[in-house]
């Protein structure tokens, strides 16, 4: 199997199976992020406890890449301080910036890197970026409050 069609799987199975996927009843800020490009949508919920992302809970519409993206960031960011969620947020804006010259860094971006192929396709990188921005958009709401 060469990594293409791993990468493939990856998304597939993150778009069918997505993690966090339910709204939780109780968070520190709700966000709703929509991608007007293509109407893909989600409300994110964040919890924090101190300056540690405890929960992450989304729900929304959209094609397989923004689906499996939110569900990838909301499974890897959790458990991680608001400096270094904002730090692997970083290198997978810059992994979505590259286009397709770099491969992403398994170790920090763990399941993201399954999206590399993305950013060859500047219509899909918001779709690949949406989750990434509310959980972004949610950890600043929440840590200013």
């Amino acid at each position: 199997m060469n990594l293409d069609n791993l990468y493939q799987e990856v998304i597939l199975d993150h778009y069918k199976n997505p993690l966090n996927k339910s709204l939780a009843k109780d968070y520190d800020v709700q966000v709703h992020h929509i991608n007007p490009s293509c109407g893909d949508e989600i409300t994110l919920n964040i919890t924090l406890t101190g300056n540690v992302i405890s929960k992450i809970t989304w729900d929304g519409v959209g094609c397989s890449i923004s689906q499996a993206s939110v569900s990838i960031a909301s499974d890897l960011l959790v458990g991680k301080t608001l400096d270094v969620s904002e730090s692997i947020t970083e290198e997978f804006m810059d992994l979505m910036q590259s286009k397709g010259k770099k491969s992403g860094n398994e170790l920090v971006l763990e399941d993201a890197v399954a999206l590399a192929g993305v950013s060859q396709y500047p219509a899909r990188i918001k779709c690949a970026l949406l989750g990434w921005m509310a959980i972004k958009d949610a950890s600043m709401q929440a840590s200013n409050k």
